[in-house]
């Protein structure tokens, strides 16, 4: 009698008769021929084979009678050379307090490379614990990094000298820094601060992480020792990964909507924001650690959904430069971001926006409603469900009208379209079907907009590339994606620095003839990252840049020609200049 309940008994015969692999399925349809006396017919319905095939495959069977239906177990070798060899000497480092890394590095030194895994194999089998942890005088002595002073702004020392330093480009970036009252951001904000590292000190110092492009905070490690990387803050030295890393889950979600209140109202005579248009957009910040806070979201990159943290994003759509961001967001409540967004908007600038372009996943239809009662233009897409493609599909050939895009570059200038209204949550919105448009599908818009020409809606909708463009910029130069924590709030403040770098680059770019629609990457890679010689005298810095074949643009660019009273270097002066001068 079968062992096991009902369903058990159920879930083994399916394994047999409901065969998933191929070689599984293979060995029971022949088995059911050449052992059961089952037709070739029978057997070919019986496993889902067509009758033809399953004759090829008997025919292969007869000329080969050992076929590898059954994997054979492989024997894993009996011994262990490479730990029998290293044993002794294992044992003996042990016993002169050694880790079991410094075991590993000396073995490999005496030509007995054993990897500190199996190091702890071997320790491990010798009856040996692990080691407590030492000071640093107990440990065994050999090479080691050297410890850096600790960042205190009291030690700070504008005595005078020279030196030279890698990160020079980022002194470009003083001149706006100081002209746009940086430090006014936090106080306004009312940052956390210390003595030794006060809130505005703590701000420049994690501003110049994303300025310098590092990935993570913990790759801060090798610029710790760069002055010049230390004098952009106006600290003694550059603080160290797990302080950076700590401040930013200080900055509560509250604190960061003021930053960025304070970010716009600093670049308001800028005009950086137009407010014409804004793209908006979402992106998902891939986690692959072990979090049960980490909710999961679509990424587009993998084309699943995966544990990620959710990130809203506005773009000014004339400026370029993103103006507003969430990273403190939840699932469900993706839709209600847009309305979050508005009222940032109208609180800052006294107005609501007047025109918004995003995806069809960005919110829901009663929420377009929603915007067309607040009176605020929106362009969508609609999602192709099969009604509407078949709708689409059924129209006759003289519905379709040919419009022309002013788009001289564009490849698909004259597509077809089809001009209609439709009723959605009970209000009245203008959707269009567009068809050769470089797709194989037709594109869909929805908008509220029911006087503008079909083509500028079209062209309009088209530029919202810039936030994808925008985006992939900040993927690959800001480390959008180097996720720095699970912690929402951390991200959150992170987001908000990616926002006001992308800010000043965008106003640096303003300034190089050339560069004004360049991404922050292709600024960086050729005007920001160049080493410098800084000569600190009583009553300047002087930052001369070393000679480079896109040199000529920056001293055409005024910078050179406006010396800067910098508030935290005792209002010395900061002079640009290059070697040769």
């Amino acid at each position: 009698m079968p062992i096991g309940a009902p369903k058990d008994l159920i879930a083994c015969r399916q394994f047999f008769l409901e065969s998933t692999q191929p070689k599984q399925r293979q060995y029971e349809a022949l088995r059911a021929y050449f052992v059961d006396s089952r037709s070739s017919q029978e057997a070919a319905t019986a496993f889902g084979y067509s009758v033809g095939s399953f004759r090829v495959l008997c025919h292969h069977f007869r000329r080969d009678l050992s076929p590898e239906f059954f994997v054979a177990p492989r024997r894993g070798p009996q011994t262990q050379p490479k730990k029998a060899a290293a044993r002794d000497a294992i044992v003996d480092l042990r016993k002169q307090n050694y880790s079991v890394y410094e075991i590993s590095e000396t073995l490999t030194e005496r030509g007995l490379p054993l990897s500190p895994t199996g190091v702890r194999e071997v320790l491990k089998a010798e009856g040996f614990a692990a080691l407590p942890r030492r000071l640093d005088d107990e440990r065994p002595d050999r090479v080691h990094p050297l410890t850096e002073a600790v960042a205190d702004v009291r030690a700070f020392s504008l005595a005078p000298r020279r030196f030279p330093t890698r990160c020079g480009g980022l002194f470009l970036f003083l001149p706006d820094l100081v002209r746009l009252h940086l430090d006014s951001i936090a106080k306004t904000a009312r940052l956390p601060g210390s003595t030794m590292i006060p809130a505005t000190h703590a701000v420049r110092a994690s501003l110049a992480l994303k300025l310098w492009a590092i990935e993570r905070k913990r790759h801060v490690m090798p610029l710790v020792t760069d002055a010049g990387l230390a004098l952009f803050s106006g600290l003694n030295v550059t603080p160290k990964k797990s302080y950076l890393s700590e401040y930013s889950s200080r900055v509560d979600p509250r604190k960061t909507t003021q930053v960025l209140s304070a970010w716009h109202a600093a670049v308001t005579r800028d005009r950086l924001f137009d407010g014409t248009s804004f793209n908006l957009d979402f992106h998902s910040v891939p986690y692959y650690g072990e979090h049960p806070v980490v909710e999961r979201h679509y990424v587009s990159a993998r084309s699943r959904r995966q544990p990620s943290v959710l990130v809203f994003l506005a773009q000014d759509a004339e400026g370029r430069a993103f103006c507003y961001s969430n990273a403190d967001i939840r699932k469900g409540e993706e839709p209600e971001e847009v309305f979050r967004f508005i009222a940032f908007w109208q609180r800052i600038h006294k107005a609501k926006p007047r025109h918004l372009v995003f995806d069809s996943r960005l919110t829901t239809y009663p929420n377009l409603a929603r915007l067309d009662q607040m009176g605020i233009t929106f362009i969508t897409l609609r999602r192709r469900s099969p009604q509407l493609l078949k709708a689409i599909a059924l129209l006759p050939r003289s519905a379709w009208r040919t419009v022309e895009l002013d788009v001289p570059t564009r490849k698909y200038r004259t597509p077809r379209v089809y001009d209609q209204k439709v009723r959605l949550a009970g209000r009245t919105f203008r959707q269009i079907y567009i068809l050769d448009l470089g797709h194989e599908q037709p594109t869909i818009l929805l908008t509220n907009d029911l006087r503008a020409p079909i083509n500028q809606l079209i062209t309009r909708y088209a530029r919202r590339m810039l936030i994808e463009n925008a985006l992939s910029d900040a993927v690959r130069f800001f480390h959008m994606d180097a996720l720095s924590s699970a912690v929402g709030f951390k991200i959150d403040f992170d987001i908000a620095l990616l926002v006001i770098a992308s800010g000043l680059y965008r106003l640096l770019a303003r300034r190089m003839r050339g560069y004004g629609e360049a991404q922050a990457r292709h600024i960086f890679r050729d005007l920001v990252d160049m080493p410098a010689t800084v000569d600190i005298t009583a009553r300047a810095v002087t930052v001369a840049f070393h000679r480079r074949a896109h040199l000529p643009i920056l001293m055409a660019s005024g910078l050179f020609d406006q010396p800067v009273r910098v508030p935290w270097w005792d209002n010395r002066t900061l002079r640009l200049t290059t070697d040769s001068q």
